[in-house]
């Protein structure tokens, strides 16, 4: 009786001890600067995109205008062109691209600071293509197979564009619906958040559809960034993780993201019944 007396009262004075606590919390990181920058061996328009951090998940970002961005390597200086106007998007002459055994140096103006950031480019590489499997449920199809995760030599970034449009039946809906994009990566490392990490949502496409498999080549420095950005977001909350941090960058301080240089090889499947 005691012992419930006991426990009963330690209940009220913790219970007593509980205090409401308003904490001010900063909603964005004055002066910092998020970049995704990736150039590649094809000869198109290149872009880069500027914008500020967020304060919420799915917020959309505010980008960074009027800035002066410029590309350059040993031989040649680019300057960038922001369009459209007012979108944080800043886009190469429509003759660039990158090369083999260059050194490529990012500069951005804004607001009278200055961030650089350098990078060089691995070579591309052929592959074997995808593997699709059908769902027993529904007769669709979903991509069962890319490439192996782990390669201590070749690291790369795998984009698949999947485009069922021109099947029958599926010709009328919007884009969203019958186009996908999906990324996969093969990285120098193996880490058990990624072997448990969460599922993710699964694309399911039928008998006709076009996919776009394109490989893109990763330099040690880009693939520990593209690592250390999945241990924060896709395979965080499994059964392994890690403590939060900040991902890591080859960018100058007060500039989040990476400056990368990929050689692109890529080839097209069609999935057959």
């Amino acid at each position: 009786m005691r012992r419930l007396l006991f426990l009963t009262g330690l209940i009220f004075f913790l219970q007593g001890c509980v205090k409401e606590t308003s904490w001010a919390l900063q909603d964005e990181l004055p002066g910092s600067l998020i970049v995704d920058a990736i150039i590649t061996d094809e000869v198109k328009t290149h872009q880069i995109t500027l914008s500020y951090p967020v304060s919420e998940l799915n917020q959309a970002p505010k980008p960074v205008t009027g800035a002066g961005v410029l590309i350059s390597n040993e031989d040649s200086t680019w300057q960038l062109t922001e369009y459209p106007p007012v979108s944080g998007k800043y886009c190469t002459p429509s003759s660039f691209f990158a090369s083999l055994q260059k050194n490529y140096t990012l500069l951005i103006s804004i607001g009278g600071k200055v961030f650089t950031a350098k990078t060089t480019m691995n070579s591309g590489s052929l592959f074997g293509e995808l593997k699709c499997s059908r769902n027993e449920d529904n007769n669709l199809y979903h991509v069962d197979w890319v490439a192996n995760a782990f390669s201590a030599e070749k690291a790369a970034m795998w984009e698949l564009l999947i485009d069922w449009s021109m099947v029958p039946g599926y010709e009328q809906l919007d884009s969203v619906d019958n186009h996908a994009r999906m990324l996969f990566y093969t990285l120098p490392t193996l880490d058990v958040s990624e072997v448990f990490a969460p599922m993710m949502e699964a694309v399911n496409f039928p008998a006709g559809t076009i996919i776009n498999e394109r490989r893109y080549s990763l330099t040690p420095q880009h693939a520990e960034f593209i690592r250390e950005m999945l241990l924060e977001t896709n395979w965080a909350g499994g059964l392994f993780t890690v403590a939060p941090a900040n991902v890591g960058t080859n960018l100058s301080k007060g500039a989040f993201g990476y400056f990368g240089a990929c050689a692109v090889t890529e080839l097209s499947v069609t999935v057959a019944e």
